[in-house]
């Protein structure tokens, strides 16, 4: 009964996706998924057999939808039939959609690539068993949802205890992240060097940094500091310490893109990284050593790398009303500060900042963020979203000039403001929270 469930749930699946289509009501990211589980409740468990050869997490607070995103572009690009929720749903309803709309009882994918929040790892994995996990970084995001840290890590920390076949792939930088490997399997990937060869990207950040505490209770030391807590950690009091990286990569940092170096068995490859900042260097990195884990060539992945184009809003360029345009998402204080040292201070600046569920709706966040690394903008600064005044009042106090902010809580009037010069060489940078680059995802200019 339960298997015909299963099928049942597909065929309702596709039709509740045609229904929608033809309403033009969603674009069907979550919605599909969310009546599939009605219909069919361990809907996920029966998915995994339509995955020949590996299925892949990927999780952590930032950087797991392009890392996800090009790790799927590699295995492609190899030839690989993927599975992988590309629009970014990663509760288990955006899960079971993508598998819902994609498999039919004869059609079976290589790979599966998922991207999963961290809260609803350890509920994915009651159903859904995965080969390899690759966490990113963990930092403080969405109080009012996630808690503290230790809750995050704890999240996380579940699901691996149910996945007793687990192999991780985790960040050597992140002191939190290290502690996912204690007595299991698993490979680092960290960088050794970074080296900025752009003023753009080498400035410091006045944003707030963490204090974090080696597990015998003394604050950890750095050789070395990247951002944040990532880096070359040690504690004085005992021998903990980063661990050694199988994945080493070397790192030069351009205003637009990045050259990177892995070493890996004593073997060095080159990739050029084109994608802005070293937030994205790292998730390069951690995709890069999961295809070298599963025996993906070096020349497929260097193409691969090279040709990749991030999904919208994370690092998206599109041209607005005929001028430039970079779309970066902006959500916590960590990846919000650095994010700001990437953004072109000539260019005309759009901050959208919504409260929703998915947002977040504690916006805290906005003073631990470093907006004083706009406050040498050189033309406007409009504010928007259901939030824009709140927005507009960080920005008073990063020292921005009250002449240079427009506040316009319809965003695409914030849009249109930002793009009506009739000089086209005039850039725009758009910095969005969640719901409102799924908003702008959608408009047509």
């Amino acid at each position: 009964m339960s298997k015909m469930r299963f099928y049942i749930a597909l065929v309702l699946a596709r039709l509740i996706y045609v229904a929608i289509k033809v309403l033009n009501r969603s674009s069907g990211t979550s919605f599909v998924g969310m009546m599939t589980l009605k219909a069919c409740p361990d809907f996920l468990s029966y998915c995994r057999s339509y995955v020949k050869k590996k299925a892949i997490t990927v999780t952590g607070t930032n950087g797991k939808t392009t890392t996800s995103g090009m790790l799927a572009h590699i295995l492609e690009m190899d030839k690989q039939k993927v599975i992988h929720n590309v629009k970014g749903a990663n509760m288990l309803t955006g899960v079971a959609n993508v598998f819902a709309l994609n498999i039919t009882p004869v059609n079976k994918f290589d790979y599966a690539v998922i991207e999963s929040d961290e809260a609803y790892l350890t509920k994915l994995y009651d159903y859904f068993n995965s080969d390899y996990l690759v966490v990113t970084n963990l930092f403080r995001d969405q109080l009012d949802r996630y808690g503290e840290l230790s809750t995050t890590a704890s999240f996380i920390q579940n699901a691996i205890d149910k996945n007793s076949s687990l192999s991780l792939i985790l960040n050597a930088d992140d002191p939190l992240v290290t502690n996912f490997g204690k007595n299991r399997s698993a490979k680092y990937f960290g960088f050794e060097q970074v080296e900025f060869c752009s003023k753009v990207h080498d400035v410091e950040s006045s944003a707030p940094t963490e204090v974090f505490n080696c597990v015998c209770g003394h604050p950890l030391k750095y050789n070395k500091r990247f951002f944040a807590q990532e880096g070359h950690y040690y504690c004085e009091n005992c021998s903990y310490k980063r661990p050694e990286p199988d994945y080493k990569g070397y790192l030069k940092v351009y205003s637009d893109y990045s050259d990177l170096k892995v070493v890996y068995n004593s073997q060095e490859y080159d990739f050029r990284v084109n994608l802005v900042g070293l937030y994205n260097a790292y998730n390069a990195l951690g995709a890069i050593a999961c295809a070298l884990e599963n025996g993906i060539k070096y020349d497929v992945i260097k193409d691969a790398v090279a040709s990749y184009q991030s999904i919208f809003g994370r690092t998206e360029r599109r041209v607005i009303n005929g001028h430039n345009t970079l779309i970066q998402l902006i959500k916590n204080p960590t990846g919000a500060s650095e994010v700001l040292k990437t953004v072109d201070l000539s260019s005309n600046i759009v901050i959208a900042i919504n409260d929703n569920y998915a947002d977040g709706r504690d916006i805290s966040w906005l003073w631990d963020s470093d907006f004083e690394q706009l406050r040498d903008a050189k033309n406007l600064v409009i504010t928007s979203g259901i939030r824009a005044k709140d927005m507009a009042l960080r920005l008073k106090y990063a020292g921005i000039p009250q002449e240079k902010i427009i506040v316009e809580e319809d965003i695409r009037s914030a849009i249109e403001i930002a793009t009506k010069s009739s000089n086209k060489e005039e850039k725009v940078t758009i910095l969005p929270s969640y719901t409102a680059l799924l908003k702008i995802s959608k408009m047509k200019f």
